[in-house]
C-alpha cells in the first residue's frame, strides 16, 4: 500500500514540475496557482516579444517534455498553432473567450493575423475580468490532472481573487487623477487595462509590433503631437524605441516606458501583481509631468 501511495506522490510531482506555459505573464499567473505544490516553467524568456517569434529546436524537446502545456493560442503565439494540433493536456486559453485556433486556417499571413489581432485582443492577463477567467480555468485543469492537490489549488485560486481585486483598487485610485490625459501606446495591446481604469487612449503606432505603421497613421499621430492633444508617448521595453523618438520630434510631449510582460520582473510568489502595479506607475509617471 506505501509502495502505492509513493508510486502516486513521484508520479504527480514529476507531471507537476513539467507544466509549460508560452509566456512569462501567463506562467505568473499559473505560479500563484501552484504555489506550494509545483513550479511552472515558460517557454520564451524574458526580453522575447510571442510576436512572430520562431520555435528553436530546444524548445521543441521542452514541449515533448511537458504534461502539460498552458497557452493563448493563434492570436498570440501562432508559431505554436501546428506542434500543438494534436498534443493532449493542452489548456488554450482563447476558447474562454470564445476562440479556438484549430478552426483558423492561413494563420501565417499578415492580413488574417491583424485582423483577428485587432478583433480579440490577446493581452488578457491586463484585465481583471479575463485574469480571474484564466485563473479559474488553470485551477481547474490542475485539479482534473492532480485531485489530491484539490483544496490547495482552490485556496490559492481564492487568494489569488482576493489579491487582485485589493491591487485593482490601488491602482483605479492611482490613475484617477489621469485619466482625462491622452496618450499613444507604441503597440495596441492595452485595451483590458485601458477599459478597466478608463483612461484616455488616443491610439498606437503599430497592431503588430514587428510591422512598421504606415505613413498615414505617422502622419496623423505627429499631427496629433504638435497640437498638444497628447500628453505622453509609449514604447515599450522590448522594442527599439527609435519609431516613437523619431515621431515626438519638436513636440513637448513627454515619454514613458510600458514593459506588459514583466520582462524585468523576477517571476515568484506576488509577480504577477508587481507586473500590474508597474505598469501602473508607468502611466501614472509619464502623464503626470
Amino acid at each position: 500500500m506505501l509502495a502505492i501511495v509513493t508510486a502516486s506522490a513521484i508520479s504527480f510531482a514529476l507531471r507537476a514540475q513539467n507544466i509549460l506555459t508560452s509566456i512569462k505573464p501567463i506562467q505568473m499567473i499559473t505560479l500563484e496557482i501552484t504555489k506550494g505544490i509545483s513550479t511552472p516553467d515558460v517557454l520564451l524568456s524574458n526580453n522575447i516579444s510571442p510576436h512572430g517569434y520562431s520555435l528553436r529546436p530546444s524548445d521543441l524537446k521542452r514541449i515533448e517534455r511537458a504534461k502539460l502545456i498552458i497557452w493563448y493560442g493563434h492570436n498570440l503565439e501562432p508559431f505554436l498553432e501546428k506542434i500543438l494540433l494534436k498534443r493532449r493536456n493542452i489548456l488554450e486559453l482563447s476558447e474562454l473567450f470564445g476562440l479556438k485556433s484549430q478552426e483558423k486556417h492561413h494563420v501565417d499571413k499578415f492580413s488574417d493575423y491583424e485582423h483577428d489581432h485587432k478583433n480579440h485582443d490577446p493581452h488578457f492577463w491586463l484585465g481583471k475580468k479575463p485574469t480571474i477567467r484564466v485563473a479559474q480555468a488553470i485551477a481547474y485543469k490542475l485539479v482534473e490532472m492532480d485531485p489530491e492537490n484539490k483544496v490547495r489549488y482552490l485556496r490559492n485560486l481564492s487568494n489569488f481573487v482576493d489579491t487582485l481585486e485589493h491591487i485593482s483598487a490601488k491602482i483605479d485610485s492611482q490613475l484617477k487623477p489621469v485619466r482625462e490625459k491622452g496618450y499613444y501606446v507604441f503597440h495596441d495591446a492595452y485595451k483590458y487595462f485601458e477599459k478597466d481604469y478608463a483612461l484616455n487612449h488616443l491610439g498606437y503606432f503599430t497592431i503588430i509590433p514587428d510591422r512598421k505603421p504606415g505613413a498615414k497613421t505617422l502622419m496623423s499621430i505627429r499631427t496629433a503631437l504638435l497640437s498638444n492633444k497628447a500628453k505622453c508617448v509609449f514604447s515599450e521595453l522590448q522594442f527599439p524605441p527609435s519609431l516613437v523618438h523619431s515621431s515626438i520630434k519638436g513636440s513637448a510631449v513627454n515619454v514613458g516606458v510600458l514593459d506588459p510582460i514583466g520582462s524585468s520582473i523576477n517571476v515568484e510568489n506576488g509577480s504577477y501583481f508587481r507586473l500590474l502595479q508597474s505598469l501602473s506607475d508607468s502611466f501614472s509617471e509619464c502623464l503626470m509631468k
